[in-house]
């Protein structure tokens, strides 16, 4: 039976998921082999990839706490709430302070409801919601129950905030950027997002996609 192995990756940017699966499946030359969590190719950090008979592992890691680090743009807006996507043309926040942008963090901790981006790999009705996005068709996506366990702005060089986020399974930092603009009334979308943790599993620990002898972190 083949060894189960859990590889911790620093996924690059503009990268997805399954291409860093397949980069490593051929250094490994081996077909059983997932990844515990999506992120999109405009993210990078942590990708858990499991190996053999860790597989059967993937839904636990999935679930776990994730920890993120991001910078999101005020007075602009994206249809993807990202850098997929033009930005709008900008309006003005020269109103807004500080102590508004860090009060406003308060509304989106604990338990809340989450609509997520239309341009996302959610399956609707059999499709991917951007697949319909793509086509420039206007589907309602379900609200989610996540939670944002911390939302803890880091620095505020308008119109650029970096900020840390604690958060459940399913969370979609592009749609808590979004919504946050709007709560402040000048709109914002994510410009950078890096994830940082995955439940015990950390960035720091990871090792890069050309790293021809990876670390592995084998569990019993």
């Amino acid at each position: 039976m083949e060894p189960g192995k859990v590889l911790l990756l620093n996924k690059p940017l503009r990268w997805t998921s399954f291409d860093v699966v397949r980069k490593i499946r051929n250094k490994l030359k081996t077909k059983k082999i997932g990844h515990a969590g999506t992120l999109d190719p405009l993210a990078t950090g942590l990708l858990i990839l499991c190996v053999g008979t860790f597989t059967k592992r993937i839904e636990e890691f999935q679930a776990q706490e994730k920890e993120y680090s991001g910078t999101l743009v005020l007075g602009q807006h994206t249809e993807s709430y990202d850098l997929e996507k033009t930005p709008s043309t900008p309006v003005d926040f020269s109103h807004l302070t500080d102590a508004q942008i860090l009060s406003a963090t308060k509304d989106f901790i604990g338990a809340i409801k989450q609509k997520p981006p239309l341009h996302s790999a959610i399956r609707i009705n059999g499709k991917r919601a951007y697949d319909f996005a793509r086509k420039g068709k206007q589907i309602e996506l379900p609200l989610r129950d996540v939670e944002i366990k911390e939302f803890r702005i880091v620095e505020i060089n308008k119109p650029l905030v970096k900020f840390n986020v604690v958060c459940s399974k399913g969370t979609y930092i592009r749609s808590l950027a979004h919504d946050f603009g709007q709560s402040l009334g000048v709109g914002a979308y994510l410009s950078e997002l890096c994830r940082t943790r995955i439940g015990e599993f950390r960035l720091e620990d990871a090792l890069e996609v050309d790293q021809i002898e990876p670390i592995i972190v084998q569990h019993t």
